[in-house]
This record gives C-alpha cells, structure tokens and sequence, in this order.
C-alpha cells in the first residue's frame, strides 16, 4: 500500500500562544501590500489575505498600523488612530477567521525612517535622538518626554482598537531599526535621561509600550514582539544586545517574533527581504538561541521558502512558527498543498524581491513575477472555465508563454504549446547562469510543472512558420517568441575591435580578453552579473553605465548587494555613460548628461549589456490571421520576466 503519512508532521500541529491556537506553524508575517487607502483597509487588501488564509496559512499578521499622526512613514500607511478603521479591520478579521486562521495586527511607528509622504514634502521626523538615518537622509527631531507618552498612549488606544475590531492580537514592531529600535540601540540612542544610557534605561520605551497595551486590552489579548538581532550596521544592536532585551521583556508577551536588519543602512535593509543571495532559512541560529531563553514561542522568518526548511526548524525546536511571507505570496495555496503531501505542485518563490518588495517601494500593490494573480485577486482571484473550450496554440517556451499555456489549459482550452529550442524556459535560462542567480531557475521548473498539470501539449525543437499556423488552424494563437541580444545601431565600432554581447558570455560562446568593458545600457541584473562573473574570473572589469548608478533599474536590496559583490571583486563603475563605439583598445562613450567624451582605455574586449531586441516577425505576419493573436512578452515590446508572464495570464483571460 502507498504511504500515506504526512510528509511534513510537525508543521501542521496546532500552537497555542496566550489565549488562542493556531492550526498550524506557518504565518504571512506583517507586510506592507500597498493596498491601503487614505489610512484603511481596503477590499483588494481583504481579498489578498483571504486567498493566504483559504490556502491554509495558519496566523496572517497584517501589515503595519501606525499608532500616531507622526507614524505616518509612507503615503499609504494603515492608520489605527481613530475609529474610522473598526469597520475594515472587522471586515479583514471575519473574512480571515471564515477560513479558520487567525490574525494579528502590527503596531508601528517609524521614528526617523519616513519614506515618502502624499504630498511630497518632508514632515518632521522623530527619534530617541536627532542621529540622522543614513539611507534616508532623514535627521530627526529627539522625543520630548510629553510626546513619548503620548506615543504609548497611541499604542495602547490602537491595540483596543484592534481588538475591538476581532482581530486576535498585535505584535509591537521593534524590529528594522524602527521607533522602539532606535530608542533601543546604542548607535542611535543618546539620551542622557531615563530613556537612555542602561540597558534598562534603553529598553523602557518599549517596556513602556507592553506594559500599556497589556493594561488596555487584558490577559486574554495576544501580545507580541518583532525583533531584529543583528541589525547589520555598525555600533547597532547584535544578536547578544537583542537576546538579553528579548529574555528582558518576555514575562510582558505571548510570543516573541525574530527577524534581523535595519531600515537605516543599505547593508542593514537587505535583511528586511533578503535576495536570492542570502542563505535560506539563515535567522534560524538565532531563532533557537532565544528558544532556549524564554518560554514563549518563538517565530523566525528570513528565506524560508519551502514547507521542507521550515518543518525542519521546527522540528528542530529551532522557533515554533516560521514566517514564510515571499513563499505565500508566490503560492498562497502552499500550506494546502503541503499538508497533502503534493509538495512538487508548490510554485517556489525564487528570491527575485521584483514585484514584492519591489512593487511597494514604488508605492504600487505587490505582486509576484510567477503569479501576478497575487495581488489582483479582485480581477484574478476567482479561475474561469472556457465558454466554449478553444484551441490554443502558444508560440515560445519562456516564462509568458508558458504561463499563458498553463492558465488557459486549466480554464479548460485545448492548449499546444511550441518552443523552437530544445528546452524551455527562454531568457531565464540566461538569467539563471548569472552569478547568485541560479536560483532563478526555479520559474522554468514551476511554470514546466504547471503546464504538466494542467494537460498542455509541449513540443520542443518545433520553429512555426505562418504556414504551419494556419495549417494546423487554432482558434487562438499566443506569440511569445521573445527577442535578441540588442546591439545598436549606429555605432562606430572598428575592424579590429572585439564586441561581444552579454548573452555570449553567459553561454561562454566569447573569448573574452584580460581587460574588459561592458557598455550596460539597461542598468539591471545583466550588466552587474557579467561583471561580477569576469571579474571573479580574474579580469580587469569597467562596468560604464548608461544611468545614474549600477543596477538603478533594480530592486534596491538586490542591486545594493550585487554593487556590494562587484565592488569587493575591484570592478570599477563609471555612470552617465552612453556608448558611441570602439576600436581595438578603447571604448568609446558619451557622457549622458553633459554630451563630453569618455574613453576607456585598454579594453580588449567590449561586452554589450544593451537589452533586447523584439523578435516579432511571426507576431508582424500574422496580421489579418482568421482566429484571435495575441503578443506576450519581449515580442511585443522587451521588458522583463515579470511583464511576460502578466502579459500570458491576460492572454489567457482574453479568450
């Protein structure tokens, strides 16, 4: 007989903390979605939760609330300083009880790492202390003693807002290097009376907070706290300064929540969503040294992607729950699926920070690059059924077109899918041989495996003509045929010059030279991966780019980590530089703002990190073809995975 025990036994054990028991050991910890509006909760807000619960998330803790007109960090912050936001966290909390998880609130202030605010002004910040924010270039106002208590006060009156509301508890956010953390830190923390100096003295805020939240809501109230260890800036709080305020604190709190960075710093902020590059799973060392601590439990987060690492941490005993955020915005169904022993239907979430972490600091709702369903749940959430099914032919094997076939499959279309190469995956292939990346991999593996699923004829090694379209007559064809490495046009480049694109290198078809520049148009992952993988390989590398700074097209923590690694390898950067060509020793560019010329002498080799190229002739003739066409992805115009694989869930919504 086929085994049938749980593959992940303990992950799906009930945990009581305080007064109230959850189901099971994974939580969406708290994170900004960008969907409220004017301070409250909305119906996109209510609908991207209630799609984690209905997956079987076990505790969902929503994102920030702030406690005080000056917590307002970002234009589209919760607000919990009024009795305008009962009727949507009541809506938020029974709509996410209805599936049987619990909910917690964060409560939060920013003290001096205010982002933006609507009117494009800058407020006036508060901290322990008027040091100034490095990442932020924010300096503060210090705290006068009337104002701290009238802080606390903001806390305790949101928590029994929030209560009132149904929502289970709140967790007080100490972590990242907000308010409760500055007042916490040595670094940031100066104050010479009783907020400052001590341990203790530094701690009081905070204490200040529990003790008042605890008095205002009663025993039965779930009370939390998020803590960072390790801030990752220098003078900050360790892991040892954040053990002993934790072991401190823990007889006010029901569980204690860990986690490690800072807002304040570029390298302490790679910790509040770490990249692909970062270890997975990398806090639960710490996790277990609290665990052995105190007698509460204990949550960790920080890259744990798969249902595997975190039944492992717990398990362990390493930390009661694991936040598994990224990994349930990428499949909100993933609990679900584990607990059925179905983990290889689990869409992995690959580190990329592109539409998550990466959409909010643009001040747009998060999404997910694999699942743009995520965040569009109002338009997205409920699946189709075909009306009447159609055949579909999808051209292109790269993630739109394969997310085209996989959706309209599961609609209940007759999908064929064609790819001209002899696997599929398109220029993820490429992305993923970038140096760190290999993780990317991972959206050529998911999107594969939900075609499978879903019953889609895949045929590799299979060019289309116009021709074979219309033979085979689909009523719909999808082109997804991607493009090129671009190489512009109208450069001088000499006889003797050795120009080689990116792609090339990669696919280690160039023979690159010792001394190597690359003209980085795009100013994204392409540029800096190269560099970092000739560098690594002994070369001397110039990386001129076409904008401001190295990697500006990306998401701040994944470009402040690649410009950190080139930067150790000795690659040198040279912005505002628009290439104009080349001969057999220099590079030849422009500079972009004010048009004099840059040379870069001693190069042999030119690499081209220039974008894409459309390859849209089949899109071009079929034009006037009898059934529905629709583009996705590069052939229309390039842009980046993220946009395909958007592009294909339309597609398939448009038959």
């Amino acid at each position: 007989m086929p085994d049938t025990s749980p593959l992940f036994p303990t992950l799906f054990t009930p945990q009581t903390i305080g007064g109230v028991t959850i189901a099971n050991r994974i939580l969406s910890t708290g994170h900004d979605t960008s969907m409220a509006h004017d301070g409250h909760v909305t119906d996109a807000m209510i609908a991207y939760h209630e799609a984690r619960a209905r997956g079987g998330a076990g505790l969902i803790v929503s994102q920030v609330v702030g406690v005080h007109e000056t917590a307002r960090y970002t234009s589209h912050v919760l607000m919990g300083t009024d009795d305008g936001c009962l009727p949507g966290f009541t809506r938020l909390a029974q709509t996410v009880h209805a599936h049987g998880t619990l909910i917690f609130a964060q409560l939060f202030h920013p003290g001096r790492e205010i982002m933006e605010v609507a009117d494009g002004t800058a407020p006036v910040a508060y901290s322990a202390s008027a040091t100034p924010s490095d990442r932020f270039h924010v300096i503060p106002r210090p705290m006068s003693r009337t104002m701290i208590k009238e802080v606390v006060d903001g806390y305790a009156a949101a928590a029994v807002r929030m209560q009132r509301a149904g929502m289970d508890g709140v967790e007080i956010v100490a972590s990242h290097g907000y308010l409760p953390a500055q007042f916490l830190s040595p670094q940031v923390n100066m104050r010479e009376d009783a907020y400052g100096g001590s341990v203790e003295n530094r701690m009081r805020f905070l204490a200040e907070i529990l003790e008042a939240v605890r008095a205002a809501t009663g025993d039965g109230f779930v009370i939390g706290l998020r803590i960072s260890g390790d801030e990752h800036i220098e003078g900050g709080m360790e892991d040892a300064d954040s053990l002993e305020v934790i072991r401190a604190l823990a007889p006010l709190l029901d569980y204690v929540s860990v986690i490690a960075g800072t807002s304040a710093s570029l390298g302490g902020a790679v910790h509040i969503v770490p990249p692909m590059f970062q270890d997975t799973a990398y806090l639960a060392p710490f996790a277990h040294a609290v665990k052995r601590a105190v007698d509460i439990p204990v949550m960790v987060a920080g890259r744990i992607n798969q249902p595997q690492e975190a039944e492992g941490i717990v398990s362990s005993g390493q930390a009661d729950m694991c936040g598994m955020t990224r990994a349930l915005i990428c499949d909100p169904a993933m609990p679900s699926k584990a607990k059925a022993n179905t983990p290889d239907d689990i869409r992995a979430c690959i580190g990329c920070n592109q539409a998550c972490i990466g959409h909010f600091h643009k001040g747009v709702p998060i999404s997910c690059i694999q699942y743009p369903e995520s965040g569009r749940e109002l338009r997205y959430g409920t699946p189709r059924a075909a009306t009447p099914p159609k055949t579909v032919m999808v051209i292109g094997g790269g993630p739109g077109g394969m997310k085209a076939a996989a959706t309209a499959a599961a609609m209940g279309h007759n999908v064929s899918l064609h790819e001209a190469a002899a696997q599929l995956g398109g220029q993820a292939r490429l992305a993923q041989l970038l140096p760190g990346r290999s993780e990317f991999g991972g959206i050529i593996t998911n999107l594969a495996h939900e075609m499978k699923r879903a019953g889609v004829t895949v045929h590799l090694n299979s060019p289309m003509t116009v021709e074979a379209v219309k033979a085979a007559a689909p009523d719909a064809v999808f082109v997804a045929t991607g493009g090129t490495a671009r190489v512009p046009q109208g450069m001088e480049f000499g006889e003797q010059a050795h120009v080689v694109t990116a792609w090339d290198v990669l696919l280690a078809h160039a023979n690159v030279g010792g001394s190597v520049t690359i003209a980085d148009w795009r100013a994204d992952w392409v540029g800096l991966g190269v560099a970092e993988m000739l560098a690594a390989a002994g070369r001397r590398v110039r990386l001129c780019v076409n904008g401001t700074h190295a990697g500006e097209m990306l998401q701040s923590y994944v470009r402040d980590t690649m410009v950190g690694r080139v930067q150790k390898l000795g690659v040198e950067i040279i912005p505002y530089a628009q290439l104009f060509g080349a001969d057999e020793t220099t590079a030849y560019f422009i500079n972009a703002s004010n048009g004099e010329p840059m040379l870069v002498e001693e190069t042999d080799t030119l690499v081209l990190a220039q974008g894409t190229t459309s390859d849209d002739a089949l899109l071009t003739a079929l034009d006037g073809y009898a059934g529905q066409v629709i583009g996705i992805g590069d052939c229309m115009a390039p842009r980046t995975a993220e946009e395909a694989v958007l592009d294909g869930l339309k597609a398939a919504w448009a038959l």
